[in-house]
């Protein structure tokens, strides 16, 4: 048996695309933008390209947060029905919300094509598969409200739902033609050669120690430096840190692991999403499935393995493969890694405005391809123009989630016992 790892993929499969450079000394720029991931990035490509100066800050390096460790579903819409949204938000926001994140995927891939970024993309659509009759009931409705707006999606069932699965294990599939799949962590480290094209500066190992005014405009201090700036972006997401922001109490921290093969070939692999789509099932506790471009099974749950041992990984994605692909047979695992996520209690996002100039975003609950990548040109807009009308929903108070730290572990809890019933065999 060889060895399973705790690494993550995309990772190992992706080159750094910027230099290892930390902040030191005294800078100035127009934008300050705090956060390597999709969203900062896009922010600053999009401030670029009108002429602005903007300088990066990332307290890891690039992609080592929920940017460059995610599935590499390129979703549209939000983690909600479409209905659902504008019942939340009022029929004009949320109408809107929908519209633009319904049009996010194909934004990233505009991205990809436009930048030249390298990052296994497949513009194929991707699968949500019901797992039992609920599931069903689930996806009709999501396929009703889509259809209503006019999306490209179709309900597969019967003989076409197992072939596009690969499985007969889902009697229905909702198949969005708008989504698709990425290396997230090649998107991500694209983007920031994009950047540095254009004349950004990229600091890593720059983690953010203060923010304060200077003047008339913003102060942003690391360990060994800082920079002045007029206007600043923080999106940090779920791996926000420190004291010197809010931004912490706006959302609270869920985890998702995934579980990599070594690559797989042969006449079972190929039936396995044979179309090329990412897909997730309709459990509560959900189990994501997709193929790269060697071939290897990516499996994924909510919750976290990084403190778990080996066994406990092997045991659930078996359970999970074995259930839907048993034709595979033995499957020899190789890495697994873990990564946050920023939920909050409504599963819709949080756009911030703290002061004059300084503009934060949170709670991608588990789409942040798509979302970031339209945040981040939206904040660009706003801070370029400053209307309103940039931003796919106005400005949240700042009233924080209750009892955050307590609803992390509350979820964890549960997701783990769910996983280890998974492992036992007495839940799927």
């Amino acid at each position: 048996m060889s060895e399973l790892r705790q690494q993550c993929l995309w990772e190992y499969v992706s080159q750094p695309s910027v230099a290892a450079q930390a902040l030191a000394g005294e800078h100035q720029a127009d934008v300050c933008v705090i956060g390597g991931g999709i969203t900062g990035l896009s922010a600053a490509i999009h401030l670029l390209e009108q002429g602005k100066s903007v300088i990066l800050l990332e307290a890891w390096k690039i992609g080592h947060g929920g940017s460059g460790r995610n599935v590499g579903l390129v979703n549209a819409g939000t983690w909600i029905r479409p209905d659902d949204v504008e019942a939340t938000l009022g029929q004009k926001q949320g109408s809107r919300l929908n519209k633009v994140l319904g049009d996010a995927p194909g934004e990233v891939f505009a991205m990809i094509e436009r930048l030249g970024i390298d990052c296994q993309a497949q513009h194929k659509g991707t699968l949500h598969m019901a797992h039992n009759a609920t599931g069903i009931a689930d996806l009709q409705a999501r396929h009703e409200q889509w259809r209503r707006r006019g999306a490209d999606v179709e309900l597969l069932t019967g003989t076409q739902c197992q072939e596009y699965c690969g499985t007969d294990k889902i009697s229905a599939a909702l198949l969005d033609r708008r989504a698709g799949t990425i290396n997230p962590m090649g998107y991500t480290q694209g983007l920031a050669a994009a950047v540095a094209r254009l004349g950004g500066k990229v600091f890593q190992q720059s983690s953010v120690e203060g923010l304060e005014r200077d003047g008339d405009a913003w102060r942003v201090k690391t360990a060994r430096g800082s920079v002045r700036a007029d206007k600043v972006v923080i999106s940090t997401g779920a791996y926000t840190e420190g004291d010197w922001s809010n931004l912490q109490k706006q959302f609270f921290r869920g985890y998702y692991y995934q579980v990599a093969s070594k690559p797989l070939h042969g006449t079972a692999a190929d039936k396995v999403l044979p179309h090329g789509q990412g897909s997730w099932d309709t459990r509560t506790v959900l189990s994501s499935i997709r193929r790269d471009d060697q071939g290897r099974l990516l499996l994924g749950s909510l919750g976290r393995v990084d403190n778990k041992p080996a066994w406990f990984v092997r045991s659930w994605a078996d359970r999970i493969q074995s259930h839907y692909y048993p034709e595979l047979g033995k499957v020899e695992w190789e890495m697994h890694w873990t990564g946050c996520i920023d939920f909050t209690p409504d599963h819709l996002m949080r756009l911030f405005e703290p002061a004059p100039g300084l503009v934060a975003v949170t709670g991608y609950n588990g789409r942040g391809n798509t979302t970031g990548t339209v945040i981040g040109r939206a904040f660009a807009e706003f801070l370029l123009k400053g209307e309103a009308d940039s931003l796919p929903i106005p400005f949240s108070p700042m009233t924080g989630v209750s009892a955050p730290s307590l609803r992390t572990a509350f979820y964890e809890s549960g997701f783990s016992l769910y996983h280890a019933g998974q492992c036992l065999r007495v839940v799927l």
